[in-house]
């Protein structure tokens, strides 16, 4: 590629000092970790291993849900398992995952020897290991885990025991932690770009971290105040919430929602970057729209602050604030499309090739457009007002988060991997894996539409006889994707960190006219060396061909 001119760059550099890294080995190898790409592992590691907690959790509550009447577990751990599952899947798994892709990539991406901050990194990291050992030991405190929703809505927070107190302490820990991963990502990304690598010259995945990690540094502080007032009204004896005292348990959600819903774009935006990285390299094309991409991502950001009360419609709001939070949540529809059409005109004509990234990629367009547009729906006060708290409300999310974030996350894994270790991934595996996970999940989701609908309220152990159907292949569907996932990991991962499998090219995925993936990360040898870019790659005027994507 015309990319690199500096023949002490990237492959060359690697080769170079690929002999006498000095990478450190055994447990202090991981341990004292400091190397960009170790603590990314690290991350997508814990994160993997948080989704299999959290995936236990579901496969509880679906068992349960198999048929009317109360089988395996009395309401109040349901209640408990529903309440970890939330938190555990968003606080300790997504957002971990692609903090571990934000940290194999951005300096891959940009040219940069490693990230900004390398022992905060590694700080960062380890403080997620006791708060997830907190919040999944919450389970054997007296009275059980918290099981006030994973929103924490007081005043069943104030009502609480221990576990409670255990679970604020755990996620203050993971704020502190995601803050320290912010602004690490931010000064890499400010700072440490290659010569000749302006901002609008990133590729996609760089830029959608860079307007997440302003996003986390804004919210964080957000959800530490909340869950720190519920703390004081529990042992402090303030009121902010207590209705006893002259609180307001709605305070609470507004504080809370306040956080949430940039949070759900922060768990969305960087899986719009790898859908933006996987789908021109398998179109064989240029992104189209780069610019408007940047300021989609950006617009996006902007708007999830002022659209947090439409998940307090019920709340008895006036019809003005209604109407306003109706009409800003309508207009977050307008950038998500603009994504959308960009990802469809980029295949448009394109020279497609299908394989596991790119299922992934097209499984993302395809489900999480269904998601939106039930989000859609959700906006509008009048029918929002019909579906709150309802199995409709659980489908949304589901589809926007499992078959959105946790798809581009596969995807990722697949186009990243060949890169990371050396080894190309069996891609018969893979597309099992993506056909399993695909038709499970939809199994698995799309009926509980029709249980919203119906009117079935969520979090509820039990239900009456005429929703017994969709909640029973709703449980089957569950399973089959909880074993897709086991599947993955264990005939897909473990053989590809290993080494088995084919040894990968530098660039796997660049077809024998040289079209494909283009980028920095493939300039460098497969697997990446440990410490690659010792001199900054310098880019010329043609870089924009490699970059630009």
């Amino acid at each position: 590629m015309s990319a690199v001119i500096d023949n002490h760059a990237n492959g060359h550099a690697g080769d170079h000092h690929d002999d006498h890294h000095h990478a450190p080995t055994g447990w202090k190898r991981w341990v004292y970790a400091t190397n960009h790409k170790d603590i990314g592992t690290l991350y997508l590691l814990f994160a993997f291993a948080m989704l299999m907690v959290g995936g236990v959790l579901a496969l509880g509550i679906r068992a349960e849900l198999f048929q009317p009447g109360l089988q395996l577990v009395n309401p109040e751990l349901f209640n408990q398992f529903t309440t970890m599952h939330g938190i555990i899947m968003v606080f300790g798994a997504i957002m971990p995952a692609f903090v571990g892709f934000a940290n194999w990539m951005i300096p891959l991406q940009i040219g940069a020897s490693d990230m900004a901050f390398a022992r905060m990194n590694n700080f960062s990291f380890w403080l997620m290991i006791p708060a997830a050992l907190m919040l999944v030991g919450s389970f054997f405190m007296p009275g059980g885990a918290p099981a006030a929703g994973w929103t924490l809505y007081a005043p069943l927070t104030l009502q609480m025991g221990p576990s409670m107190d255990a679970g604020i302490f755990a996620m203050h820990i993971l704020g502190a932690s995601s803050i320290m991963g912010s602004i690490n990502i931010i000064v890499t990304i400010l700072n440490m770009r290659a010569p000749g690598m302006t901002l609008m010259k990133m590729p996609m995945f760089v830029w959608t971290w860079l307007i997440t990690a302003y996003l986390l540094i804004a919210v964080m502080p957000v959800l530490a105040g909340a869950i720190t007032m519920t703390l004081t009204d529990r042992h402090f004896g303030t009121s902010f919430f207590n209705p006893a005292g002259g609180g307001d348990p709605v305070l609470y959600q507004h504080i809370f929602w306040f956080f949430g819903h940039p949070e759900v774009y922060i768990m969305i935006l960087p899986a719009f970057g790898i859908v933006s990285q996987i789908i021109p390299a398998f179109a064989r094309k240029k992104l189209f729209g780069y610019a408007s991409m940047v300021y989609a991502t950006s617009s996006i950001a902007i708007l999830s602050f002022i659209v947090w009360a439409h998940h307090m419609f019920t709340t008895g709001m006036p019809v003005t604030g209604q109407l306003f939070f109706m009409y800003a949540t309508m207009l977050i529809a307008v950038p998500t499309g603009v994504k959308i059409f960009n990802w469809v005109a980029t295949m448009w004509k394109g020279e497609m090739t299908f394989e596991t990234p790119m299922l992934f990629a097209v499984g993302f367009i395809f489900v999480f457009t269904f998601g939106g547009f039930t989000g859609l729906i959700l906006s509008m006060a009048p029918v929002d007002i019909q579906m709150q708290d309802t199995y409709y409300v659980v489908a949304h999310f589901h589809y926007v988060l499992v078959a959105g974030s946790l798809y581009a996350l596969f995807a990722g894994f697949y186009y990243w991997a060949p890169k990371w270790t050396g080894v190309m991934y069996n891609e018969t595996r893979g597309k099992i894996h993506f056909w399993w996970s695909l038709i499970s999940f939809n199994i698995t989701f799309f009926p509980m539409h029709f249980l919203g609908l119906a009117g079935m309220p969520r979090r509820y152990a039990d239900y009456p006889m005429q929703f017994a159907d969709f909640n029973a292949i709703a449980s089957v569907g569950a399973f089959a994707f909880g074993f897709a996932q086991v599947y993955f990991f264990l005939f897909v991962v473990i053989p590809v960190m290993r080494g088995k499998g084919e040894p990968a090219k530098q660039n796997p995925w660049q077809d024998p006219d040289g079209k494909g993936a283009e980028g920095l990360e493939w300039e460098v040898p497969s697997p990446a060396p440990f410490h690659t870019y010792e001199t900054p790659p310098k880019l010329n005027a043609a870089a924009t061909k490699v970059i630009s994507m």
